[in-house]
């Protein structure tokens, strides 16, 4: 599985430790930045690309980090194809990959602890889409870009 990182400097520890993470676990990442913790990054300039390349299927899912969170999921979220979840505890990291079937998931590093980003991440990983009922509903989003 390769997985595509994003972040701003609110966001670059939780960065760095899900993608030594991820290393250790084999996976392959790319690191779309930023590469330094120092402000002012704008995070647009780092979760796009993330976004971009599981939408151009350069990567299976991608991770984002800011400090909240928040505007990192509006970002990877405007990206056609892309179904990111704002994740803050391990359900919902887990429903948003059984029900909502997301392939990007978006963590703030000042709302939540470490060790809980890093639990998320696992969960997101390993949680299937659940399918059936689901999948209309997966359908009516994807359709949803498509209108202004």
């Amino acid at each position: 599985m390769k997985i595509a990182l994003g972040s701003d400097h609110a966001g670059f520890h939780y960065k760095e430790k899900v993608k030594k993470f991820l290393e250790e676990s084999c996976l392959e990442v790319i690191d779309c930045g930023t590469f330094a913790p120092e402000p002012p990054v704008d995070y647009p300039d780092y979760i796009r690309p993330a976004a971009l390349l599981v939408a151009q299927g350069k990567a299976d899912r991608a991770i984002v980090f800011g400090g909240s969170g928040n505007g990192e999921a509006m970002v990877a979220n405007k990206v056609k194809g892309i179904r990111c979840a704002y994740c803050f505890n391990e359900e919902s990291a887990k429903l948003g990959r059984l029900h909502n079937d997301a392939n990007a998931i978006a963590i703030g590093e000042r709302l939540i602890p470490e060790e809980m980003a890093l639990k998320i991440v696992k969960i997101f990983l390993e949680t299937p889409f659940e399918g059936g009922r689901h999948i209309p509903r997966i359908k009516k989003m994807m359709d949803y870009e498509n209108v202004s």
